[in-house]
């Protein structure tokens, strides 16, 4: 066997640049933001973007590998030669230009369909086979720099000796572990066909579900602490945080569908032992939903727990006013009674105190002594303090 040679003719792949925008995208539309009019023909791609898409080629088997960007999809032609031992991977990065995908679907002669399904976004994830490739659709989420979800749509066109990524948008993506593999020359990858490759990529989109949970889980975390003291601001950060797993759920859900049918159903463009490893592709994303309905209970019961804190919170406040009005209540009704204007001359009875001595500090201490008599009798209550009364 040859050595294998390695050639680098391109900068970093695409997954080496990061989230660096940091905005968070608007929340998905629930219809096509591309939809074409009722009535019109099946296949229309509605995209005017006078902007080519990036294109990042890898080519290779077990002896070579070659990896390059590539500025029009002419460009890999040559590479699609069906004597050819090896499978091309051509990574579509944008959906706004449509001669490109009109050439594409030349070139790889892909189902109007199909090619509608890629270009018109967003779809529910599926899978369809076409006559000589497949076409799965499904969505790869991820979080960028300010932790905000991100989810973008990716279609996977594979058929014998190659693999079509578009992506929708020219950003990070989760396909970096794939592309080491090939780089690194594991006999597994480099010599299991398109469809292994395709399986590969499948599964990467999955796994990327985890780091984003790890983050939503830390999220709750830090909204726990808050909820059991009633911050102020928590139940917005509280229904970011359940919008997010609603939209982590409407995508992981039809994917799990999705690699239960190509488990199950199977497919003419799909080997045998290819299909061995989707049941670990399968068992993520069973794996991952659970971990969604598991994040969307907790959201919900903190939600309780942030009313129940604003609640005793409440509770709290409106005693501490209670102790203090009930304490000065004594002391408004000393002051009262010695406010009376009873005339002491007239009568012996009309309050012969006023003419003590000691009349003055007598009443002063009065208001103290019913003052500290409260205080004692609301701690040995546990009213105030920390003390607890013993059964």
């Amino acid at each position: 066997m040859s050595s294998v040679q390695d050639t680098h003719e391109a900068p970093p792949p695409p997954s080496s640049r990061n989230l660096a925008s940091g905005r968070k995208r608007p929340r998905p539309s629930l219809i096509l933001s591309n939809e074409p009019t009722p009535g019109a023909p099946p296949g229309t791609l509605l995209v005017a973007d006078p902007n080519k898409p990036k294109m990042y080629l890898i080519d290779y088997c077990l002896e070579h590998i070659v990896e390059k960007w590539i500025d029009s999809v002419d460009e890999a032609v040559p590479y699609l030669i069906d004597d050819r031992p090896s499978v091309t991977w051509i990574d579509v990065q944008g959906i706004g230009h449509k001669p490109t995908f009109e050439r594409l679907g030349e070139i790889f002669g892909i189902h109007p369909l199909a090619l509608e399904d890629v270009v018109n976004v967003p779809q529910r994830p599926k899978s369809d086979v076409y006559p000589g490739q497949q076409v799965i659709i499904c969505r790869m989420a991820q979080s960028n720099v300010k932790g905000a979800l991100v989810t973008e749509q990716i279609a996977i066109v594979f058929g014998k000796g190659f693999v079509l990524t578009v992506q929708e948008e020219p950003s990070a993506d989760v396909l970096e572990p794939v592309r080491e593999r090939i780089r690194k020359g594991r006999q597994l990858i480099r010599t299991g066909g398109a469809d292994y490759l395709a399986y590969a990529l499948f599964d990467a989109i999955i796994d990327g579900f985890y780091p984003v949970l790890e983050k939503l889980s830390d999220t709750l975390d830090d909204i726990e602490l808050d909820a059991l003291t009633g911050k102020d601001g928590t139940a917005h950060r509280i229904h970011d945080v359940k919008r997010d797993l609603l939209a982590l759920r409407r995508t992981i859900w039809p994917q799990r569908e999705v690699a239960n049918s190509l488990l199950r159903d199977g497919s003419p463009h799909i080997q045998e032992h290819t299909r061995l490893y989707l049941r670990d592709t399968y068992d993520h994303a069973v794996q991952v939903m659970d971990m969604v309905e598991t994040f969307r209970e907790i959201a919900s019961g903190l939600m309780d727990l942030h009313l129940s804190g604003v609640s005793n919170r409440m509770n709290e406040i409106m005693k501490v006013l209670t102790i203090i009005s009930t304490i000065f209540l004594p002391l408004t009704f000393i002051a009262g009674v010695y406010g009376m204007n009873f005339d002491t001359k007239v009568s012996p009875y009309n309050m012969p105190e006023l003419e003590w001595r000691y009349g003055y500090p007598a009443s002063i201490g009065l208001m103290l002594l019913s003052v500290a008599g409260l205080f004692v009798f609301y701690w040995r209550k546990g009213w105030i303090g920390n003390r607890r009364r013993d059964p």
